[in-house]
């Protein structure tokens, strides 16, 4: 008895190739099984022309896309890869990575302010955040270290409407920062921090093509210690090249990130 897949010459080739056998998009996550192998598994990427598959137990394999090559849902199809979406429709994202918006003008500023410690951690935040702080209406503004802190927020008479967040580096428990933090109690007022000696420290070492930051011994300052290490003549010179080295909120610690996102949060709550 003659199976008909092969019709009169059992040599003539692969029957499924010869049947018109539907095309399908190989999107994400479908599941397919490839019909010579049996290899059963989801769509999750390409490499060099082939579609790759996982299985259930996260076994990959690669397949090329040959034609009548795989089943889905017991049927044979042929497998093609999807046209690419096209790039207008994705939105566009600030420096740090909030969904920007176009066509909008900076808000006139608001009473509300978020204080740094000085004009490099200024220079940091614009650099990641200015997008975001500009469209509400929020000012950045460096002080000259925080020893005086507690004084600075009574001068600046925090309250329901006119909101202060404080950025302080080398937050850490026990530390001269911490003390000083302590005395600021307004509900008005929000203080947050990053572990790092310096605000030069909470960029990713990588990103000035250092392993790491280098350790500075105690009682030397610290961004001289950092460039006598690394060969720069003056602090100024190796803070362009850190600031340069920075685009986005991928090049900074996540101390930072969320320090600064909590600061953001707090002073532009209408509450």
């Amino acid at each position: 008895m003659r199976d008909g897949r092969y019709g009169e010459d059992v040599l003539s080739g692969n029957w499924r190739r010869r049947k018109a056998v539907p095309e399908v998009d190989a999107e994400p996550e479908l599941v397919v099984e490839d019909a010579d192998s049996g290899f059963c598994g989801a769509v999750v990427g390409w490499e060099s022309g082939a579609v790759v598959l996982e299985d259930r137990h996260g076994r990959r394999r690669n397949f090329p896309l040959l034609p009548a090559a795989f089943l889905l849902d017991g049927t044979t199809v042929t497998l093609r890869r999807p046209a690419p979406t096209a790039t207008a429709t994705a939105p566009r994202r600030t420096a740090s990575g909030s969904v920007a918006v176009a066509d909008v003008r900076a808000r006139v500023a608001k009473a509300s302010r978020i204080w740094v410690e000085g004009i490099h951690d200024a220079a940091l935040v614009e650099r990641i955040w200015g997008d975001d702080l500009r469209i509400e209406g929020v000012v950045v503004e460096p002080l000259d270290g925080i020893d005086a802190l507690a004084d600075d927020v009574r001068g600046f008479a925090p309250g329901p409407g006119r909101r202060l967040g404080v950025l302080v580096d080398h937050l850490v428990p026990g530390s001269k920062e911490s003390r000083i933090v302590a005395g600021v109690t307004s509900p008005y007022v929000l203080v947050t921090g990053h572990p790092y000696i310096d605000v030069w420290q909470a960029v990713k070492p990588a990103r000035v093509g250092l392993r790491a930051w280098p350790v500075v011994p105690p009682g030397r300052p610290w961004k001289e210690g950092v460039c006598a290490a690394v060969g720069v003549a003056e602090p100024a010179d190796m803070w362009r090249r850190i600031l340069a080295s920075v685009s986005g909120f991928q090049d900074v610690e996540t101390p930072l990130i969320n320090a600064m996102e909590r600061l953001i949060d707090f002073v532009t709550d209408p509450t």
